[in-house]
């Protein structure tokens, strides 16, 4: 009996080393994890693997003939990592005979606890993320073997990736290295251009999961840029951890985001440019003179958290609620109808009636379209816990829900304003049509808008993913709003 179990466990083990060239990604949190994990995809394609990076769910089947899954983690806030947890105990039941590779800023965090749920699980800390990209060959040598045998793969790694010492102590490792340009699970192209933060913020564990701030040169942002636009991308996001201490040098100098941007315009054609997220005190004059180029996009989202000056000092964040108004006025001035959003944390540690009242007026004052809002969330070896005044979780998320009812109301009235524009759109996807045959139309597309409107769009005609079209609005769907769809509108395109 015995040895029939071993004959047939040889009989699986060699159709699966015959089959298996299947490598499965899944990313959680930041934009920044998102192009990392299109990154990783690229050396796996190279090395002769296909890579699935749809998320995992409940219904599907069981996957035996995958080696390799990895999941690139996220640590902002307890939700997130618990969000980890559920989906990494998912991937282990949905592909049985995989290794799964958790890596991100959970990982770099939480590695222990990582490591403790399962023996089929090899934890890489996320700032030693770039060195996913040794796995491949790894890979392919261990599957020539007569065996596949997780617990021997996973020594290998441990062995040749993860026992190295890291070039330079908190400092994220060859971060550019992980830069793609091309991608499989997003249409819009994105570019890192930073990583990392110098900042110690009371309430948040980034600077110590992603290190030291780090920042891509001058020449190698243009020749990715440049690269993405010979591929026929109308659109690049850049993309960053706090983009107000990018320092990139050039020619033996550094510069800031503004001289960066400015380069970068002067030195490509028709590339568009969106810029993924901003701090008030980076909106200067020299920052407004770049923006108001027509090839960037009017969206802005400006980390904010308070519009109470107590809170913010508390934070450690080093602007003032004034300041935030100022850089929504200068940058209305220099872009027509832009849609500009903001993240606020609710709760915070001290946090009264009056200081969220002034977090209400300030987002009223500023007019913005989208209020990100999310109640606060403790975050281990950060200077909040230790915070006294705690609020309950019951005020912070009543505040949160009244902020974001407030910034649907916004929305919805941002995008009936754009109703009859002529707009500029990225073809991001091809959806599942939710309405069929619309007059005879039955090809269904996802477009963004240049400020930042998903739409639904519904045509007879074969349009290019990836292509920039001119549309307009049409409905605002305002039951897919309220209910936080990703779909906010219908529109047509303009021929």
């Amino acid at each position: 009996m015995q040895l029939r179990e071993n004959l047939e466990f040889q009989r699986k083990s060699d159709n699966f080393k015959k089959k298996v060239n299947n490598i499965h990604i899944e990313t959680l949190g930041c934009r920044l994890n998102q192009i990392e994990s299109e990154a990783a995809a690229q050396y796996f394609l190279q090395s002769d693997f296909t890579v699935t990076m749809s998320p995992t769910n409940a219904l599907q089947e069981e996957n035996e003939d995958t080696a390799l899954c990895i999941l690139n983690t996220c640590t902002v806030t307890q939700k997130a990592e618990q969000k980890a947890r559920r989906i990494i105990r998912l991937i282990l039941k949905k592909y049985p005979r995989a290794l799964l590779i958790v890596t991100g800023c959970y990982a770099q965090m939480s590695p222990k606890e990582i490591a403790e749920i399962d023996e089929r699980i090899f934890v890489l800390p996320g700032q030693l993320k770039s060195r996913i990209t040794a796995v491949p060959e790894l890979l392919n040598a261990e599957l020539q073997k007569d065996k596949w045998i997780i617990s021997e793969f996973k020594d290998l790694l441990e062995k040749e990736i993860k026992s190295k010492k890291q070039d330079k102590s908190d400092v994220p490792e060859n971060s550019f290295k992980l830069s793609a340009t091309s991608f499989i699970a997003h249409s819009r192209a994105s570019l890192k251009i930073q990583d990392g933060c110098n900042s110690n913020c009371s309430y948040c564990a980034i600077h110590m999961a992603r290190g030291k701030s780090v920042s891509v040169d001058f020449n190698t942002a243009l020749e990715r840029v440049q690269e993405l636009e010979n591929k026929g991308y109308d659109e690049v996001v850049l993309t960053t951890v706090n983009i107000s201490q990018y320092k990139g040098e050039f020619n033996g100098k550094y510069f800031n985001f503004a001289k960066l941007l400015k380069y970068l315009l002067q030195n490509t054609e028709k590339i568009n440019f969106r810029i993924s997220s901003l701090y008030p005190q980076i909106v200067d004059d020299d920052f407004c003179n770049v923006i108001a180029d027509k090839r960037v996009r009017p969206f802005f989202h400006i980390s904010v958290q308070s519009g109470s000056n107590k809170i913010l000092q508390l934070m450690n964040r080093n602007y003032e609620a004034d300041e935030v108004l100022q850089a929504c006025e200068k940058i209305r001035k220099v872009k027509e109808n832009p849609f500009i959003a903001c993240d606020i944390i609710t709760g915070f540690p001290g946090e009264t009636d009056e200081d969220f009242a002034q977090t209400m007026d300030l987002c009223k004052k500023c007019g913005f379209v989208w209020v990100h809002a999310f109640p606060f969330s403790e975050r281990p070896g950060t200077v909040a816990v230790t915070l006294k005044n705690k609020v309950p979780q019951s005020i912070s998320g009543k505040r949160a829900a009244s902020l974001t009812e407030w910034a649907i109301k916004q929305k919805i009235n941002y995008i009936e304003e754009n109703k009859g524009k002529k707009l500029s759109a990225i073809i991001e996807s091809i959806r599942n049509p939710t309405v069929r045959a619309l007059n005879g139309k039955t090809n269904n597309y996802h477009g963004m808008t240049e400020n930042f409107i998903h739409c639904e769009i519904i045509t007879d005609n074969k349009v290019e993913i990836n292509k920039e079209v001119q549309i307009e609005i049409t409905e605002v769907l305002e039951d897919r709003i309220i209910k936080g769809g990703e779909i906010e509108a219908r529109a047509k395109i303009i021929l």
